[in-house]
This record gives C-alpha cells, structure tokens and sequence, in this order.
C-alpha cells in the first residue's frame, strides 16, 4: 500500500519518518519525496500512520488534488537537487505526471496562489542560498548547475525575489533560508 506525504522535501525527511514508522511496528518497503509504500495493507491502521506523520511535521494527503499538488511539488525539488531540468518545466511535468500541462498549471495556481513557474524560481533561489552559504562554487558556477544560461540572469533573478545581490547575501552573513516546504 502507498500513502501520499505532503512536507517531505529531503533525504533527512524520509529518514525520520522511515524511523519513525519502522519504529512503530510498520514495514516500509521504499520511501521518495511524498510517498511511503508500506509491506502491507495499513488502512486498518492509517489513524496511527497519519499520527505518526503529523507528529513529525508532515501531513497525510487523501484528496486526489492534493496528492496532485504533491507530486509536482516533490518532483520540482528532486529536479532541484538533482542539478536542474535539461528541459522545459511544462514538458517534464506532463511527462512524469502523465498529465496536460494545462491542468497541472491551472490547478497548481488555483491551490497554491503562485503558478509552477514562480515556484521552481523560488526553489532555485533557495538552492542558490544554500549554495553561496556552502561557499565553494562561484556564481558562475552556480548558475550552471541550476542550468541558467549565464550567471547575470539568475544575478537579476535572485536580486528580484531576494531584494539583495548575490554578493552582498554572501556577505551580509544573516541568511534568511526559507525551508522548501515553506515555498510558496
């Protein structure tokens, strides 16, 4: 059995909730960005399991939108830490969810206020965070491993949603990351 997961956004997620549910007795066959299969059948159990999930900060998705929501999300940042889309966003989308675009879009919007697009510039932008925190690639760098085509757009585009360059978040030394879960 699979359950859906909305918060999950890194491998420190899925373990502590791997931990947690393992520890209370369920056998978990894989764990991804917002899903747990589960050994068996848990839905004579799935008060328990969504306890265990809220507790953690998580929360058990059961409409069919929200799950929607979910999985475009959770496939955004996997994108993201994977080191970027070698194409289009509407393109991977409708490929990996099996959908039209144009519904995964008008959706998106509707339940989230922001479209896909503003999003994945947010992710990116958290990504940049952290990476000029990490302090070992240059801007240029940067840039290339999110897949922008030159270090001045992603300047502009960092500065437009930041309200600081690059340089002086760099600087500035009080970094204001947001969690990934909390992009929106």
């Amino acid at each position: 059995m699979k359950v859906k997961v909305k918060n999950m956004v890194c491998d420190r997620c899925k373990k502590v909730l791997e931990t947690e549910l393992q520890k209370n007795g369920f056998q978990v066959l894989s764990i991804a960005l917002g899903e747990v299969h589960f050994k068996d059948n848990v839905s004579d159990r799935l008060d328990s399991v969504r306890e265990i999930i809220e507790q953690n900060g998580f929360e058990l998705i059961e409409q069919e939108n929200e799950v929607l929501i979910a999985e475009i999300k959770s496939s955004l940042i996997t994108v993201i830490e994977e080191s970027g889309l070698n194409q289009n966003v509407s393109e991977y989308l409708s490929n990996k969810l099996n959908r039209d675009y144009s519904v995964l879009s008008k959706l998106f919007s509707a339940n989230e206020g922001i479209t896909i697009e503003k999003y994945l510039i947010r992710l990116k932008i958290e990504k940049v965070k952290e990476l000029i925190q990490m302090n070992n690639k240059t801007f240029s760098e940067i840039a290339y491993d999110l897949n922008y085509t030159n270090s001045s757009y992603l300047a502009k585009q960092f500065k437009s949603i930041t309200g600081m360059s690059m340089g002086a978040y760099q600087k500035a030394r009080e970094w204001n990351r947001k969690s990934l879960d909390q992009i929106v």
